[in-house]
């Protein structure tokens, strides 16, 4: 085990560990799991993801850890022993601060009191609840392998435990879903008191049963998406929730942690199949496929499935990107100085957007979009990508 030197001056780190195990698949998921409960391949991903977290702690002598994310997948599916010896290897291999905050995602079918007491022992202290609806019908639709009163118990379970920061996740422009569904459901969820909302509209991928039915799903149109969407900006904000990214709304001081270093640049390393990293200066994404993810962490082969080194321009088109997909925005000097490029040309067009209502400048002077602006902000986006690459790069002094 290496020796970790704990010094104030290191840079912050997120560590994610990708879960594959699931139950069920849910008809719109696209992320790698696989329904399983077998005993050989589950033992077998807890040695390879711990021995690969040992490998990476040698290489990070010079960072501190500050957000651990157990995503999936379902983490809860796989159970607490195994994620207490996940996180204890990260604690023995990383440099994890006192203060870190450390989620797991859960599905309501898979909480019981054991795993939560235990979990909250573990150091565990932030959960990420998969609710989605409070229609179960919509649910069975879904694939979701629970109901609405299983959602509820299982969030009173996570408090009773003593769990104070909580998340839940829900979903929006579902199957036959209209505008007064949609606000029952914000009602209905909300009065649980969360700290913390994800609400996301359902998109429909390529690879997913709903794929092959999407001419018959009788989904709702942009319109009314997008009224579902500035629905739920307003009836979080009128319960005290501040907006801090496109889909997330939180508690005053709760922000996804972990996740804001995605919309932000920082760096983040990610363990299992299908894991991605961005880590000193390299984006790269690991095997989706388990078999081989174990076998090559056995063997020493190769786990990347993707390698790269992001040139400057592109890394600049990048903190546009998901900069401006929080409230912090973008802005001209730090965009100048991180990337030596001129932002005359974006502010032009982040200007005409003011005329639209879909931009605005904060008191400080950050560029940030409107909630009406998130709703184009593909469009927004790929202006500004046009400006940049029409723009000649600044000279240094």
């Amino acid at each position: 085990m290496p020796i970790i030197t704990k010094r104030p001056n290191k840079t912050p780190l997120g560590i994610y560990v990708h879960v594959p195990f699931c139950r069920s698949k849910c008809q719109y998921c696209d992320f790698y799991s696989m329904a399983t409960k077998d005993d050989k391949l589950i033992d077998g991903y807890l040695d390879a993801v711990c021995d690969h977290i040992k490998e990476a702690g040698e290489l990070a002598p010079g960072y501190k850890v500050d957000s651990v994310y157990f995503g999936g997948g379902t983490p809860t599916f796989f159970g607490a022993d195994g994620m207490a010896v996940i996180l204890t290897t990260i604690r023995r291999n990383f440099d994890v601060t006192a203060d870190a905050e450390i989620t797991f995602e859960a599905n309501p079918d898979s909480v019981s009191d054991r795993l939560l007491h235990r979990l909250r022992a573990e150091g565990f202290n932030r959960v990420s609840l998969g609710i989605q609806s409070d229609d179960d019908e919509m649910l069975k639709k879904l694939g979701r392998p629970h109901t609405y009163a299983q959602a509820v118990t299982a969030y009173q379970r996570i408090r009773k435990a003593g769990f104070r920061n909580v998340s839940v996740d829900l979903m929006y422009g579902l199957p036959g879903q209209d505008l007064q569904d949609w606000q029952e459901t914000l009602d209905n969820v909300l009065r649980l008191l969360p700290e913390h909302v994800s609400c996301y509209a359902l998109k429909v991928e390529e690879g997913t049963p709903f794929y092959q039915l999407k001419d018959m799903l009788n989904l709702p149109d942009d319109d009314a998406q997008a009224e579902m969407y500035l629905t739920a900006v307003e009836a979080l904000r009128s319960r005290g929730f501040r907006q801090y990214e496109i889909s997330n709304f939180c508690r005053k001081g709760l922000v996804s942690r972990h996740n804001m270093k995605y919309w932000t640049g920082g760096e983040y390393l990610g363990f299992g199949p299908s894991a991605s990293s961005d880590f000193a200066g390299k984006r790269f994404t690991l095997k989706r496929d388990l078999q081989s993810y174990i076998a090559a962490i056995r063997d020493g082969g190769d786990i990347m499935e993707d390698l790269q080194e992001i040139p400057t321009r592109e890394r600049a088109g990048e903190y546009l990107m998901l900069r401006l997909r929080t409230t912090s925005g973008v802005s001209a000097e730090e965009y100048e100085r991180l990337f030596m490029l001129p932002f005359a040309p974006l502010e032009e067009v982040l200007e005409k957007r003011r005329r639209y209502f879909q931009a605005t400048q904060t008191d400080a002077g950050r560029w940030v979009l409107t909630p009406k602006g998130f709703l184009v902000s593909n469009d927004i986006i790929s202006d500004l990508l046009l400006a940049q690459d029409n723009s000649e790069p600044l000279k240094r002094i």
